[in-house]
């Protein structure tokens, strides 16, 4: 509780009608030295109990979502006392932007609850802490003002935008065969090698029935690695690269209360960081969706190597790092590249995604292919977001030794652009 202005006020009022008692002995200043004691006392009194016996309950449908979806959150607000509360103000201090759960709930009678529901229109990536929480009350002419802050119990994850893309190039790659073949692994695919006895451990849903009948004990089905070639993006993180176009037309900016707007209508933030997450986003579900092994790299706030796996569990790794994406580092493309291509499968296709003009980029691409890669480029037209020139210049270059080149500028939509 702090001292107000209005208190000071009061205590003034009471100390000069003291002060005139004490000098005139008249009643009327007794009265008024006993009002504005009883206000000052009986004000104090109402604002002790105004947040005690409170509780609010904050509870999401999901803790992960895109750029673009509507997040939903229910306040529940509960007053276990028997003391009505005439208002009470919830405080939503929470990160996330344009958050929508502050509230003022008023005539709350005693022992009963009141809930709300806050949607709020996600635009930004990252993780967000769902509070702190503050509940304010105080007393009918505001002179105590209390509140309780509630501590944060649970996180949002915002994942980058998602499109869908009906096409995407995929240059023939060199297939594992011979020995590669045979290697065993433990996940599920679709190239079953052999069945082999029961071992505690094994899932219910690899035992192979036939088998089981015909020998008369447990058998289970033992895989191949999948032969189709492994597909790795590499994103472009490095400080230097990156560039931020400044909104033109405010208004156009996705109003947070419009949720009848789809998450594809939404518009990303213009700045190549937002646009390479996206594009990875989306490339990434694109490849897993058609069952082939996705890896990732990227190099920025933090150095990201996720192994090629298939599945949706590896969608789930791609998006967290995703999500958690600030291109902030120190390391070119043609650094980043040249590090991890030598550890990569002959035959692979790697994907790049760079905002980058400079003649390094098809430095990079050549070294792929000398390497038995199989490149395809997206370009980040860097001078439509404000940068540097020459990424139409740098996609010709490329082009002529045979790679598939993807430019993007600001505003273009990434489901038309990168089919």
């Amino acid at each position: 509780m702090k001292l107000t202005t209005s208190v000071r006020v009061t205590f003034a009022l009471l100390g000069l009608s003291l002060l005139a008692l004490a000098v005139t002995g008249s009643p009327v200043y007794s009265r008024l030295s006993y009002l504005w004691l009883f206000l000052l006392a009986g004000n104090w009194a109402w604002a002790m109990v105004g947040v005690r016996g409170i509780k609010v309950q904050r509870t999401a449908r999901t803790l992960r979502a895109e750029v673009g979806q509507v997040f939903e959150e229910q306040f529940m607000i509960d007053n276990t006392t028997r003391l009505p509360r005439l208002w009470l103000e919830v405080r939503d201090e929470s990160p996330l932007p344009d958050s929508q759960g502050s509230r003022v709930i008023t005539l709350l009678p005693g022992r009963q609850a009141r809930s709300y529901r806050a949607m709020t229109r996600l635009t930004r990536r990252g993780v967000f802490p769902l509070g702190p929480t503050v509940i304010a009350s105080g007393d009918p002419f505001g002179l105590f003002p209390v509140s309780r802050r509630l501590p944060t119990h649970s996180s949002l994850l915002v994942y980058p935008m998602i499109v869908h893309l009906p096409s995407f190039p995929s240059p023939a790659g060199l297939l594992p065969g011979g020995e590669a073949l045979r290697r065993r692994t433990h996940q599920i695919t679709p190239n079953a090698s052999g069945v082999r006895e029961y071992a505690p451990g094994d899932p219910l849903n690899r035992i192979h029935w036939v088998s089981t009948a015909r020998r008369r004990r447990l058998m289970v089905k033992e895989f191949e690695l999948d032969p189709m070639a492994q597909v790795w993006i590499f994103v472009d993180a490095a400080r230097a690269a990156q560039s931020e176009a400044a909104i033109a037309d405010p208004a156009k900016e996705i109003d947070p209360k419009d949720f009848w707007r789809t998450p594809a209508s939404a518009s990303l933030r213009p700045s190549t960081e937002e646009y390479a997450a996206s594009i990875a986003a989306s490339l990434a579900r694109h490849f897993l969706r058609r069952g082939r092994a996705v890896g990732f790299v990227s190099s920025g706030a933090a150095h990201d190597i996720l192994p090629a796996e298939t599945g949706g569990r590896q969608l789930g790794k791609i998006l967290e790092a995703l999500a958690l994406f600030r291109a902030e580092g120190d390391l070119s493309i043609l650094a980043l590249i040249m590090a991890q291509a030598k550890h990569l499968p002959r035959g692979s296709t790697i994907v790049v995604i760079t905002p980058s003009a400079e003649q390094e980029v098809e430095v990079a691409i050549d070294y792929v292919q000398q390497r038995g890669l199989r490149p395809v480029v997206v370009l980040l037209d860097a001078a439509s977001f404000g940068g540097a020139p020459g990424t139409a210049e740098l996609a010709a270059a490329i082009k002529t030794i045979g790679v598939p080149v993807r430019r993007i500028a600001c505003g273009d939509k990434l489901e038309k652009a990168l089919s």
